[in-house]
């Protein structure tokens, strides 16, 4: 048995079969070092299965081939066992935001392969949210909103989709009531536009939304949005997020903490690393879990690098 096993999710980038594209060129630059074990999932949410198999198989290294989603599952996995297992990002999803923080030349399927076998790794931390970790960011309001008007529409598909219900949501989403508490601030009610708690720096694609996020300096950032602004506000903000200058903007409050409690009126929705979740209470405890998971990589930008 290898100690490099290779997960593909075939269905990623939106279900546009960014992974199963990748898949023939996957396989032959991991040949190439040496490595053959290449596994691919069959259904959603169907990485964790595959990688507590391929962690009870005895495998070191896990490369995940898909994008936020998958690699968050995977992640899960391996946190969940406390297995000393690595985590190897290849970029096949939509967004790819958390190989960016972390500096891995995801989208080198040629490079990950010699990392995965012989590269150094660096320990980083993670989110944890109720019962799941996530790597990059964990999501409540607009996001959440989009995701679930998606679900609503039968006539549109692929990036035409989601660009059309963010639009829509942009001009109608009223927001969502949030008491946001951390060790050193309690905030009173109020109604947030949108309310990301991120561990990485990038988000959606093309949003800089947390700027100052280190994923190595045992903190999260709460970067959060007021609702209370009209479209154009909107998009001008959304706008500004492309190039991480939103959180000098009046409508914009970030802080960092280990920790934050949110309260709300019903247990909410919620979405880590793409995934959407459903909360079991209307108390949410969200930590930073420091120093967790040793991620695949030359060095990690925008924070210690050190293992």
């Amino acid at each position: 048995m290898s100690d490099v096993c290779v997960i593909v999710n075939p269905a990623s980038g939106k279900g546009r079969g960014g992974g199963a594209r990748a898949a023939e060129h996957v396989k032959r630059a991991f040949a190439a070092v040496g490595v053959t074990d290449i596994r691919s999932t069959t259904k959603k949410g169907d990485e964790m299965t595959v990688a507590l198999r391929a962690i009870q198989d005895g495998v070191r290294t896990i490369v995940a081939v898909g994008g936020d989603g998958t690699w968050g599952n995977v992640a899960n996995a391996i946190l969940n066992t406390g297995a000393p297992v690595r985590l190897a990002l290849a970029a096949a999803g939509t967004g790819n935001d958390f190989a960016k923080t972390v500096g891995v030349p995801a989208n080198d399927f040629d490079a990950v392969a010699r990392l995965a076998v012989d590269g150094p790794d660096v320990k980083i931390d993670v989110g944890r949210i109720e019962n799941r970790y996530f790597l990059n960011v964990a999501g409540f309001g607009f996001d959440i909103a989009v995701l679930e008007d998606v679900e609503t529409i039968n006539w549109l598909g692929g990036n035409a989709l989601y660009m059309y219900s963010a639009l829509r949501q942009l001009f109608w989403y009223r927001g969502i009531p949030v008491t946001l508490s951390s060790p050193a601030l309690t905030r009173d009610l109020r109604q947030y536009l949108m309310l990301i708690i991120a561990n990485g720096r990038n988000f959606g694609g093309a949003f800089h939304i947390a700027p100052g996020a280190s994923v190595t300096d045992g903190m999260l950032d709460a970067i959060s949005i007021a609702a209370g602004v009209s479209p154009l506000r909107r998009l001008a903000l959304f706008s500004a997020a492309t190039k991480g200058t939103h959180v000098t903007k009046p409508e914009v409050t970030t802080e960092q903490a280990a920790s934050f409690t949110l309260e709300f009126a019903v247990p909410p929705a919620f979405e880590t690393d793409g995934e959407y979740n459903r909360a079991s209470s209307t108390r949410v405890e969200v930590t930073c879990v420091p120093r967790a998971l040793r991620v695949v990589t030359n060095g990690v930008r925008g924070g210690g690098a050190g293992a």
